[in-house]
């Protein structure tokens, strides 16, 4: 038996899976996230650890033997956020999130004045990234920063909290950029760029090595005898693992609070002028190449919230619509961009509202500008030379066929749904921690049965290519302005 614990920007999801890793049951526990002022986004610590412990009673009361067996417990988590810890090792204040863009002057000026950023980190500066979140903590909170002993990634402050260890992954620690992502280190000269130094950081860890034990206390409360933790990775890296998309070529899309186009490489390959991340894989001697939108399922979880409506009825809404059915445009941009806009006072809006225009219209132009923005980020990865010959579909969206044959038109590339596609990073967390017990590669790692193909339509994909071609326009005149 094995534990994958993912740490989820809505949710923490906790999956315990059998010896073969076929899930045996999973728990669930929503997160709310906190917006204090326009552009901020945080959540408490303290509220994953509380929602891990009910996931695990939940599982503790349905499979106690199962759970007493678990040999050994992965993690994976959402990536970049920051948790800093003063010398009591105690939190000195809200995590601030991946999708945080108040560090937009900080971010530009290490872009600008830190070349070694995209050389050695292999990323331009975005605002969501650790290192300008530091300097602008530096910068506006000079007292708490001056307190902080250890920043740690939201997955490695739980690993502190399970195992009392201060130890991070290559994957998630490439999303700070303080590591030499070619040669899976921390580079001094990027943390002296955030007033940092090692003695601020865990130790590294490749994704599938022992990383710290289960605390006693925690082990006798849940009723778990083998008590390894195991490394991890970075929810997008872990989301690869449990998909099997491990080898060069090998390419997914995720369809979750934000939306991600991950292409494995087996080198270090930077492209941060065309906007595309390069981060270290879960496994040693891999890379991959990123292109990361910031609002996905979070666009139309915001519509829904707007409208008083649920996302499923958006959904059914928008599926009665045909591609020519309405010239309303949707910009998903509602916390900045990413890939490719590098941008964190992007926004978004619709344009060409009119009277007769209703929810569905809406819920419609808000699935076309998702799909346009991962359209986006295909192309990057085409610029690099790293076009997806075919995708492998996870995330909560990926449920919503009308949807993902959507964005299989758009981007004019086959997509395939995995039978247990929303298990993604909690099962590659699982697959981590069974890697590390001495499990076989090539069994563990396999694709995941496919309950369906989509495939391009020649004539939706020339339509959709005009019309985003007008979608995009339209942005880049409202941004000048």
């Amino acid at each position: 038996m094995y534990l994958g614990i993912d740490i989820g920007t809505s949710a923490i999801k906790v999956l315990l899976t059998d010896e073969r890793l076929r899930p045996v049951t999973v728990a669930s526990v929503s997160l709310s996230v906190q917006r204090p002022f326009d552009g901020w986004s945080e959540q408490h610590p303290q509220d994953w650890l509380a929602a891990i412990d009910t996931a695990m009673a939940e599982i503790k009361a349905g499979h106690q033997a199962a759970l007493s067996s678990v040999r050994a417990i992965g993690l994976s988590g959402q990536m970049h956020g920051l948790v800093a810890l003063d010398k009591s090792d105690e939190i000195v204040r809200p995590a601030i999130l991946w999708n945080d863009g108040r560090n937009g002057d900080e971010a530009k000026e290490l872009d600008e004045k830190v070349p070694a950023f995209r050389t050695i980190g292999g990323n331009a500066v975005m605002p969501g990234f650790t290192a300008p979140k530091a300097l602008w903590m530096a910068r506006h909170e000079a007292d708490l920063f001056n307190q902080i002993k250890m920043i740690l990634l939201p997955k490695d402050y739980v690993r502190f909290w399970l195992s009392g260890e201060f130890i991070s992954d290559m994957s998630d620690s490439s999303g700070t950029l303080w590591l030499d992502v070619a040669r899976r280190d921390y580079d001094d000269s990027l943390l002296a760029a955030c007033h940092l130094s090692r003695d601020h950081v865990p130790a590294l860890a490749e994704g599938e090595a022992p990383a710290g034990r289960l605390r006693a206390s925690l082990a006798e409360k849940w009723g778990i005898t083998g008590r390894p933790v195991i490394s991890g990775a970075g929810d997008n890296a872990a989301a690869a693992c449990g998909l099997g998309v491990t080898k060069p070529g090998d390419a997914f899309l995720s369809l979750g609070t934000s939306g991600v186009v991950f292409a494995v490489t087996d080198r270090f390959a930077p492209a941060a002028d065309s906007g595309a991340h390069a981060f270290c894989h879960a496994l040693a001697n891999r890379w991959h190449q990123m292109g990361v939108i910031l609002s996905a399922t979070d666009s139309l979880s915001w519509l829904a919230e707007i409208t008083g409506q649920s996302v499923a009825d958006l959904a059914r809404q928008a599926a009665g619509l045909s591609d020519e059915g309405t010239n309303l445009y949707f910009h998903p941009y509602l916390s900045g961009e990413r890939t490719p806009h590098n941008d964190p006072d992007a926004r978004g809006g619709f344009f060409g509202l009119s009277r007769g225009h209703g929810s569905a219209e809406m819920a419609y132009a808000v699935l076309q500008g998702v799909g346009y923005a991962m359209t986006d980020a295909v192309d990057v990865l085409a610029q690099t030379g790293h076009r997806p010959s075919e995708l492998l579909a996870t995330g909560g969206g990926s449920k919503n066929h009308h949807w993902l044959q959507m964005i299989c038109d758009m981007t004019g590339v086959p997509i395939t749904l995995p039978v247990d596609g929303d298990f993604g990073a909690s099962l590659g967390a699982a697959r981590l921690a069974a890697l590390a017990d001495g499990q076989d590669h090539d069994m563990i790692l396999q694709k995941p049965d496919i309950a369906h193909h989509f495939t391009p339509d020649a004539d939706r994909t020339a339509f959709h290519d005009e019309r985003r071609q007008h979608w995009q326009a339209l942005f880049h005149a409202v941004q000048q302005i």
